[in-house]
């Protein structure tokens, strides 16, 4: 792998290492209402991304805005359809998360993001008509059986993981839909609607504003850290790399995000969950087989 390449990996791997901590400053934050946490985190978002794309990034937007503009009526409507859909289903899945990790468990955190790439795959072959191998359909049954498992010990740990997962998966299968348009861009149009859509409900429940240092601390590193830095590394990397490789490297999230929950948190894994966990990584091993297989190849040649 050449320099070149390897700094567009480099900038993949270190967006799914973030990842993979993000439940240390969300769990700071476990005494504050998960809502609370989402309106927060969505507002300083909000101010960050249009404040790198006003300085950064007015040409990216320049040109998004112009492709819009040249959009028929019908396009028009479509694209504001999708945009507005996705952005429904990724404040959900905010929420869901934020929920799941101070107050279910961080390893449900976790399984959901180990599942959600196969649950995108399995949207896809159904929705998108994209097309499955034999090999990558006999993974889905086994992720499958896996959740089935984990089912057994403890349901509402698998429930809200597959939850989060499936929120993700459709979000991500509308954003695969969406082609011409900036995907920065799109995010940050996203959050301006997330935040009109959430105001109604934060002014019915508006508290006092929190003063602790240590909240807003933790609101703007989730806001910076765990939401803009890696979004920007993960489209820095699809520069250079294929989305494909982009797809196995975010693994590395949920195996960083398991070990934080067992090593870090002392949350306690017994072997019906190992057997169960161990069973879903080998699904995702089998289905990205055809991937990992070229690029060893593609290694081996160069």
């Amino acid at each position: 792998m050449t320099p070149n390449k390897s700094k567009y990996l480099f900038s993949g791997i270190l967006a799914a290492v973030i990842w993979g901590f993000f439940a240390i400053p969300l769990r700071s934050l476990k005494s504050y209402p998960s809502e609370q946490i989402l309106y927060y985190r969505i507002f300083t978002s909000l101010a960050v991304i249009w404040l790198t794309i006003f300085l950064f990034r007015r040409k990216e937007f320049n040109k998004d805005w112009s492709y819009f503009k040249s959009r028929s009526a019908k396009e028009k409507k479509t694209i504001l359809i999708q945009i507005i859909g996705a952005t429904v289903l990724l404040v959900l899945n905010w929420y869901t998360f934020i929920y799941a990790i101070n107050n279910i468990s961080i390893k449900s955190g976790a399984f959901a993001y180990m599942v959600c790439p196969l649950i995108t795959a399995f949207g896809g072959f159904v929705i998108l008509k994209e097309h499955l191998y034999r090999i990558q359909i006999i993974a889905l049954l086994l992720a499958t059986a896996s959740i089935l498992m984990l089912a057994t010990g403890s349901l509402i740990e698998v429930a809200w993981s597959v939850i989060i997962a499936a929120l993700y998966a459709f979000y991500l299968i509308i954003q695969r839909k969406m082609q011409g348009l900036d995907k920065l861009n799109v995010l940050a149009l996203q959050i301006t609607i997330a935040v009109l859509l959430m105001l109604p409900f934060f002014i019915y429940q508006h508290t006092e504003l929190p003063t602790e240092a240590s909240f807003w601390f933790n609101v703007v590193l989730i806001a910076v850290l765990f939401t803009v830095v890696p979004l920007f590394l993960s489209l820095f990397a699809l520069i250079g790399i294929p989305s494909s490789t982009l797809g196995i490297i975010i693994y590395i999230n949920p195996i960083i995000a398991f070990t934080v929950a067992i090593v870090y948190f002392n949350e306690k894994i017994d072997i019906h969950q190992l057997m169960a966990y161990l069973l879903l990584l080998f699904a995702v091993f089998l289905f990205n087989w055809n991937m990992i297989k070229d690029m060893l190849t593609f290694k081996r040649k160069h």
